[in-house]
């Protein structure tokens, strides 16, 4: 479940607030009729791994840091509440 809940009034608002999280970052994980899910990911750092791995595993570290899925840093459920 989404750690924050944000309830709309109107379609219209549903889609303006989906924008608005969409342009900050977030992606949109599922949609249906009256509700979104979106999620936020953490970015990785690259650059510090790949000078780390290089260094001691010749980037087989690096290939694996890659492969791995990003951790979720913020998760909103976005609803339209009924009348």
């Amino acid at each position: 479940m989404a750690n924050r809940i944000r309830r709309c009034s109107t379609q219209k608002e549903f889609e303006q607030v989906i924008d608005d999280f969409v342009t900050t970052g977030y992606k949109v994980e599922s949609r249906g009729e009256n509700n979104a899910l979106l999620k936020k990911y953490k970015k990785k750092d690259h650059f510090k791994v790949a000078l780390l791995t290089v260094w001691w595993s010749c980037g087989i570290g690096n290939l694996v840091y890659a492969l791995m899925p990003a951790k979720v840093e913020d998760e909103v459920l976005v609803k339209i509440e009924g009348n």
